[in-house]
This record gives structure tokens, sequence and C-alpha cells, in this order.
């Protein structure tokens, strides 16, 4: 029977930070080949920790650690947290915001995108941070509290919702080492009432200071420093510090968004064993079976159908056995037949990551099931023979191996927190990958990269990344080009680059060559001035550029050709798009004008549909209509009307020539005046660049006695525009603008007598009219956009970049969209990627609309080392620290140092009764009382012996004081061990 998979979740973003790994390829090439990932400490390096040296010298102190690298770091500039601030946050706190950044980033999300509802669910181990700055005394009441709301667990889900913006829930999961994966079930939950739709699942254990523990004969910790779960040499656990992350999501909201999960989470459970075991910290069988059957029953499959288990696993000897046991006992119960279930057990590669443990589990389970490969438990010899085998659906591998299981391919993930709540989760591999339907090599546009960072130098270490993984696994380059458009975060360094091809862009990113860089300004986007080119800047095709890159082009376009006659609008379909229509042809002013209307029109369309709204517009000549069009001033029906009779009556007019000289405008008249041919001032575009017209005889003879003087540039065109040369035409375009509505123009529209017409003002019809005769002023109407819009960049939409020089020229920001007669389509995605880099509120999601996401290096993190002065280890708070920390000091061994050379007088009853009084908080105890039915419990018993051991100069083991339990036996014991201790001889035979 087909399964349910509606209530499936995806797993679509991961990221690890566990020991002894570079990432997570790297940690699990690790895993297959069976690798211990912990480290011994030299004596050394923990000293410059701040480690003292009476817990150092102490023969129980164990420096065996899954060591973090670089936990202390903290990229904090990037999440806009000041160094004060960083130094006294947890360094838990700070690796989960980066894992949540990096794990959102691995999903295809940007982590600061607001499109989707997300919950965080976060859990971290106590604060060895904390307790740090607490026991070196140097807090004041406000510090303390500061350091409160930046290290205890109450505030650190919120933290990661609010520097993300994130809305969904924000929970905070204590169980202590279920913790994490009790966070998955939460989510998962969650994800299904639809209190979010998508769910960041995060857990930290990170130690501080990372350096060992301390081992007591017949507790839970390592006296040899190897973890070795299952195995006959187990002997205890060893810690170790990681961080851990997931994004869920539910599979049809994934798949629907072309997300490939590393698998799918198909039911979860959580319970508590209650009061039936012999302690609280002792672990029970029927708990952990209950959970394991409660997740088979929720996830709706059964035993026979689970390849995996990825186990608690810590190599204790009481823990190992109990698991198995219920391991075994619900998986043979649900159908699995013996040795089906590969067993897995993390904590023997890296140590136990307390709170990031089960979420640690879930990723590897996840890759066995991705990849199909069965790692070994590390250092695996034999199996302990206290472990149940009979008819037991597990079996320990040794070395890595192909997936043997069923099909497909499941797995499960158990995690069991101190005092009983027990979690355990179902996966499943990821289903196969939609095939692709659309084309993913080498396209004609090109395909726009976007990247950004916090700083240039973070800018700089992404792009060489990015690149070397590009050219390394050729992912398509519109995967590529989506991923960063829509699973980044747009930052205030930013970078573009453009390419055919994934090796093209891989080249580039590496060596910066044709790549774009600039930096949002801190004070928002500046404003955008959209400049409309006039005649004499159109060829053969100039609408293939946008048309093949620009999105919403192609469909304006149409639109304001619909607007035309249909004959003119079916002339100018091939001048248009085909780069072979005869230039000449095109250069006919009744067929220029209309062709540049169109296609700057439809720019400028294009360009409001990717969010690049203009806060201004000016145009040259015919550009000035078209600007009036965008500003509302003329609608888009009778600016084609207009445009296609200026054509015509311009066409119709007396021939004649225009010529550019290069200087300013007194300087033209004076050449004039000194000539005394009849030519005329057409334009003024610069201080240094003005345009004269008239018939071409005159020009000719002008231009030659020029020769020398003045550069000058002959323009192509057959007619003297902005001369007297024109007038037959005003006539006619009055008398059709008398039938036409102007409206006030609805933005600042830069007209070319130098005039700024603000919106709500009114506007002469005739002016346009006297416009094509009189002289235009395009260097005043650029001034006058710099005053109103200072910052302003102006992007010229159309062909060309003569109106970019001139705004340049201004001391205006410019950016031609199409540069040059030979303008390709990735010079029109280059311009809208410097628009990018710019600040511009480019919709990069439009632009790179091609693609689906793919898994890219995220955000190299590289922040600076961040340690408060407050939590730097002296020698005198140091043992406190550690002896406080569970994952360091407990169970604690016997006193620093071996037995005193002088023991303090023996009064056992004395002290027993003591510290009984100061543990358990009671007055005075009769002979018979009962440390456990007081409220004693082994951790207490524990910590009894370690104080007994100290004080007494004796060692006690803790099983003496576990079986004595009264305050008479107990006291008998240690007087007992006492008097041995102090016999002749008893050192040398110790």
């Amino acid at each position: 029977m087909t399964r349910d998979r509606s209530l499936d979740i995806a797993v679509t973003g991961v990221c690890g930070r566990f020991p002894g790994s570079s990432d997570l390829a790297d940690w699990w090439e690790a895993l297959v080949e069976g690798r211990v990932l912990t480290t011994r400490y030299d004596m050394q390096r923990l000293r410059a920790s701040g480690v003292s040296r009476a817990l150092l010298d102490d023969p129980d102190f164990v420096p065996v650690h899954g060591h973090l690298a670089d936990a202390d770091r903290f990229d904090n500039t990037l999440f806009r947290v000041s160094p004060r601030e960083a130094e006294m946050m947890d360094p838990q706190h700070r690796l989960m915001l980066e894992c949540a950044w990096a794990a959102l980033e691995d999903a295809g999300r940007s982590p600061l995108d607001t499109a989707l509802t997300t919950g965080v669910y976060a859990s971290a181990s106590g604060s060895g941070y904390l307790r740090a700055m607490v026991a070196g005394g140097g807090l004041d009441p406000m510090t303390l509290e500061d350091a409160v709301h930046g290290n205890e667990p109450d505030f650190m889900a919120s933290l990661i919702s609010y520097k993300l913006n994130l809305t969904g829930p924000a929970i905070a999961v204590q169980t202590a080492c279920s913790s994490s994966l009790v966070a998955v079930h939460t989510a998962v939950q969650a994800l299904l009432n639809g209190e979010c739709d998508q769910a960041l699942v995060v857990g930290a254990g990170v130690a501080y200071p990372q350096a060992g523990h301390l081992h007591v004969p017949g507790g839970i910790h390592s006296a040899s420093g190897a973890c070795r779960p299952f195995d006959e040499h187990a002997d205890g656990v060893v810690a170790g510090s990681g961080v851990a992350c997931v994004v869920l999501r539910r599979l049809e909201d994934a798949l629907a968004d072309g997300v490939e999960p590393y698998g799918v989470v198909l039911g979860t459970a959580v319970n508590n064993d209650g009061s039936a075991k012999a302690g609280y910290y002792a672990p029970s069988v029927g708990g952990q079976e209950a959970v394991i059957r409660a997740a088979l029953e929720a996830a709706d499959v059964d035993g026979a159908s689970i390849g995996y288990l990825e186990t608690h696993g810590t190599g204790t000897r009481v823990g190992d056995p109990i698991e198995w046991s219920a391991a075994s006992s619900a998986l043979r119960a649900a159908g699995a037949a013996p040795g089906q279930v590969a067993v897995g057990a993390l904590k023997a590669n890296t140590g136990h990551m307390d709170n990031a443990a089960g979420l640690a589990g879930l990723i590897k389970a996840l890759f066995v099931v991705r990849e199909g490969v069965v790692p070994p438990v590390a250092g695996f010899t034999r199996l302990n023979p206290l472990l149940d085998t009979e008819d037991s659906p597990l079996y320990v591998p040794a070395d890595a191996a192909p997936w043997s299981g069923p099909e497909p391919r499941r797995a499960g993930i158990s995690s069991f927190g101190v005092g009983g709540t027990n979690a355990h989760v179902l996966v499943e591999a990821p289903p196969a990958p939609t095939p692709r339907s659309d084309e993913q090599g080498e396209q004609e546009a090109g395909h726009l990269a976007l990247l950004s960072a916090a700083d240039g130098e973070a800018l700089t270490r992404s792009a060489e990344r990015l690149g070397r993984h590009l050219a390394a696994h050729s992912p398509a380059p519109a995967d590529v080009a989506r991923t960063l458009a829509t699973g980044r975060a747009a930052l205030p360094e930013r970078l573009a680059v453009v390419g055919r091809t994934t090796a093209e862009l891989a080249e580039r990113l590496v060596t910066g060559a044709a790549a774009v860089r600039g930096r949002g300004p801190e004070a928002g986007p500046a404003p955008l001035v959209l400049a409309f080119p006039g005649q004499g800047s159109q060829y053969p095709g100039m609408a293939l550029p946008f048309a093949r890159a620009l999105p919403g082009f192609a469909e304006a376009l149409s639109d304001c050709l619909g607007a035309f006659e249909p004959g003119l609008a079916g002339e100018l379909e091939r001048p248009l798009h085909d780069p072979g229509f005869p230039k000449d042809g095109l250069a006919q002013t009744r067929l220029a004008q209309p062709a540049l209307f169109a296609v700057g029109y439809a720019v400028a369309a294009a360009l409001r549909g990717l969010g690049l709204v203009p806060g201004a517009v000016i145009g040259h000549s015919l550009g000035e209509i078209t600007a009036a069009c965008v500003a509302g001033v003329l609608g888009l029906p009778d600016a084609a009307r207009f445009v296609t009779l200026r054509g015509r009556a311009m066409q119709d007019c007396p021939e004649g020539a225009m010529l550019s000289l290069g200087c300013d405008e007194d300087t033209a008249r004076e050449l004039l005046a000194a000539c005394g041919l009849p030519l005329e001032i057409a334009a003024v575009n610069s201080p240094d660049a003005t345009v004269v017209a008239g018939t071409r005889e005159a020009v000719e003879e002008f231009d030659a006695r020029l020769t020398g003087r003045v550069a000058t540039h002959r323009l192509r065109t057959e007619r003297a525009f902005h001369s007297s040369l024109i007038e037959p035409a005003v006539p006619l375009l009055a008398a059709e603008l008398s039938r036409t509505a102007v409206h006030p123009p609805a933005l600042p529209w830069a007209t070319d007598d130098g005039r700024l017409v603000l919106p709500g003002t009114e506007v002469r019809p005739d002016s346009f009219a006297a416009a094509a005769r009189d002289t235009v002023y395009f260097t005043r109407a650029l001034d006058s956009v710099a005053r109103h819009l200072p910052r302003a960049v102006v992007v010229e939409a159309g062909p060309g970049r003569t109106l970019s020089a001139l705004a340049e020229a201004a001391d205006l920001t410019a950016v031609p969209l199409a540069a040059g007669r030979a303008a390709r389509p990735e010079d029109v995605l280059t311009a809208l990627g410097t628009l990018w880099t710019m600040g511009q509120p480019l919709d990069a999601a439009r632009v790179c609309d091609r693609g689906r996401p793919v898994r890219l290096p995220g955000y190299p993190f590289a922040g600076p080392r961040r340690i408060a002065p407050e939590a730097v280890l002296r020698q005198d708070a140091a043992r406190r620290v550690v002896e406080a920390d569970p994952a360091a000091a407990l169970p604690e061994s016997a006193a620093p140092g071996g037995q005193p050379a002088s023991p303090a007088p023996l009064d056992a009853p004395a002290k027993v009764a003591g510290l009984w009084a100061e543990l358990l908080g009671h007055g005075e105890f009769a002979a018979d009382a009962d440390f456990f039915a007081l409220g004693g419990d082994s951790l207490l018993v524990t910590r009894l012996a370690r104080r007994l051991g100290a004080e007494l100069g004796v060692r006690v083991p803790i099983r003496d004081l576990l079986l004595a339990r009264t305050l008479g036996r107990q006291t008998e014991v240690v007087t007992a061990l006492a008097a041995r201790a102090a016999a002749p001889g008893a050192a040398e035979a110790g």
C-alpha cells in the first residue's frame, strides 16, 4: 500500500561545524573512512587556554575532547553586532547565528527573505562561558545583566529570529542531550500544524574551555579518552563540541520550489521514561523502545523497511546494552529481520556534542540514505559481550560498505537526554530529482552572477571560493545565477559578473576579470534618472540585446508597437530585430523616431517591472517625448501618434546636416559669427559639446574651416534638426497637439529647454511642437536634475552611451544599458548587475529566472576572535568552571594531585554528615537516613564521592556509596577507606 506523503517533511538545507573537519564534505569523508576526530591536547595548549595546573596535574584528568576549531570567531559585522556585544555573547549563540545563516543559504533561501514564515527551534548546552565570567568575579550588576541575555538559553531562539527577521515561532528546546532532536520533532509538528512554512532547527554544544574531562572509575566518562560504542573495550564517553542546523519544509512545498532535499523526515516521536528506572540519570529500556515504536507508527512504516540506525551510542557500560536491547526489541517487533539494520555511532568519531548531538546524528543519517554508503563505527574491534545479539536486527559495521538494506533507503535516529526525554526520527532518501526540461547550457544572453558580503575582504573570499567550486563541479550556469539571485541576502559589498558558461563565470570570479564591484549606500539606493536618446543612436537590430536579456522588454515592446498604426508597426519589426536591415533605411526619420521611441518606452517599462522605478526622466530631442510619455504627460496612444507624425513631418523637411563641436556654446557662436555661414546652434549638450545644424554644403564648408582648431564630428542624420530647416514641420505638429490630451507629470521631467517640470505642474501642448525647432539645452536639463537629485544615477534607456557620457561630464553617475552599436545581451546584463552593485533594488529573481536552486558555497565566515576580558580564565577560576561544567567535570574523580602527603585528621562521620547537609539541604540525619529517599541521585553521589576524596585524602568509589545508601553505612565505607589509606605501605601498594 502506498504511503500518504502529505505529512512528509523535506530537509532542504543543512549546516554543521564539527570536530576535526573543515566542512561537511570533509566530515563525511572522515566518517566513511572511520577516522576518530577527537583531539588529545598537550599541557602547554591547555595551560594557554587557562586550565589550572591543579586540574592538569590530577591523575584522573583526561585531556581529550572533540575540538571545534575557531569556536571563538564571530562575523559580528554581518549580524550588526558591536564588538563588545559580541564579546559578551556565548560562543554557542554566535555560532548558532552563523550556522542558521549558512543552512538557509544551503536551502536556497536568502537568510533575510521574509516570503516564508520561518520558525526557529533552538537548543544549546549550559553556558561554560557565562560560568567563566561569573567565576572570574569581574561582572558588575549591569554587565551581569548583559551577560545573562547573551548567554542564557531563553534568548537564543529569539535572537536568531531578530537578527534574521524571522517571524515564525521562536522556541528554545532544552532536554539535555536529546534537545536538538526533540527540537526537530517540535518543528515538524509546527510545520504540519501550519504554524510556519519553514523551520530552522539549530543546536549547539560547545564547551568553554575546550579541555577534557575528569574520569571516575565506574563513571560515564572514558578513562582512555576514546569513545567505543557497543565495543568490548567501551569504557565511557568523550565530550565534543559542535553546532548543527537543518532547514525543514513540507515536502510538497519544497518540491514545488524545485528544491532537491537531503532527505525526507517520515515521522518523529518524543516521550519520557518517567520513574520506571534505576534513577533520574539512568536510561530506560521501556522508554527507548516505546519512542522508536511511536516514531514508526507516526511514519506509517514498519521495521522491515529500516536499514540503518544512528544510535545515541555513548559507549558506556550501562547505556549501550540498554539502547541495544530497546532498539532490537522495537525493530524486531515491527518486522525487522536479524542482522538487517546497520548501527551508526557518531560519538565514536567526534565525541558527544551534548545538545547538538541529535542534530549531528540526523545529518549523518541523511548523508547515509542520500549517498547509499554505511560508514563504520570508528575504532570498533569486537562486539560488547553484554549486548543481547540473539535474533537482534542490529549489527555493527566495522568497515564502510554500500547500502545493503531495504529500498527506499530509510534510517532511524535516536537521541536520549539525561532525565529520560527520548526522541526518535525516521528519515528516507530524497526523491529522485525531476528531469530538466529547460536548456541549461550556453545561453546567448549570458548569465548574471551576483555576490555580496558585509565587507570587501569577505566578498573577495566568497568570489574566489565560488569560482573554484564552479570550476570543480560545473553546475548549470542558469542554476548558479538563480541560486545566487534568490538564495543569498543582498549585503552592502557587492559584485556582479556575466558569463555564457559555467567556466566563464568561474574564471571571472577567481580572477576578477570583467567583474563589477560596488557598495550599496548606507543612506539607501540613489534615485534613478532614465535618460532617453534621440535620433542618431539607432541601429538595425537594436532591440535584440534588450529582448534577450531584459525581462519584460519583449512584452512591453509588443504593447508599444500595438499603439502605432498597423502598417508602421509591421514595418518596424524587421529593423528593430534584424541586424542585417540596411542602416540607411533605419536612418530615415519616419522609421528612426518611432523605433527609438518604442525601444525607450519598452526599456522603461521593463526596468520598472524589475523594481527600478525612476525618480526623474530626461530625454534628448525625440527622447524628450519618450520621457514625457514615461512621466505620464502623454498617454501611450497619443505619444505613438505624435511620434509617427513628427517622424514623417521632419522627413518631409529639406535635407540638412549636423556637426558636433568639441567646445562650449559661446565659442561655437564666435566661430559661427566669424565664418558667416547659414548655420545655427542646434544643441548644447555639455560645457565642451555643442552641435550646429544647417544645409549639407554649409556644414561641410564649416567643418573644413575648423580643421585643426576644434574637434568635430559629423552626426549620422540627413536633416538639420532644431534649426530653421525644420520649421515646415512645426505647424503640423501644433495642429496635432491641439487635439491631444496633455497631463501634469507624475514624476520630475527635465525638458530640453533646461527646466525641471515637477509633478502636478501644467504642461502646454504646443511646447512639444516648438521643441522640434528650438535649441536643445541638454546640459541645462542635466544641471536641473543634478540640483534636484544630487546623488542620482542616470540610466541610458536605449541604444548607445552618448547620454551617459554627457551625464558623466555633468558629474553624475551614469550606466548605459546597451553601449555601442554592437551591443550584446551580456552588456545589458552587466549593466543590470552594475545597478545592483550600486544598491539599486533590482529584482534579481526575475533577471535570473531560468534555473533552479543548487547547492553552492555560502557565506565565507572568518570573523575575528571575540573573548570578553571577563571570560578569560584565571588559574583560581579555571578549576571551578571546569568542575561546574557537566560536559567537562562529571563524573568527578578523587582529589587533584593524588593523596596528600599529610592527610587531615580523620573525622569521617562529621565529614559525611556535613556534605549530606550541603548537598541535600537538610539539617540533621539519623544513621539510617537514606540518601536517595531524601532526594539524592547519582549526580549528587558523584559529587559526594569527589568532595569526600578531596577533603579526606582518599579515593571513594561511586559504586560503594551507591550500594551503601544510608548515612551510617556510607560513613563506614569512608572510615574503612581512610584506614586502609593510612596503613603502612598503602601508598606503595596503590
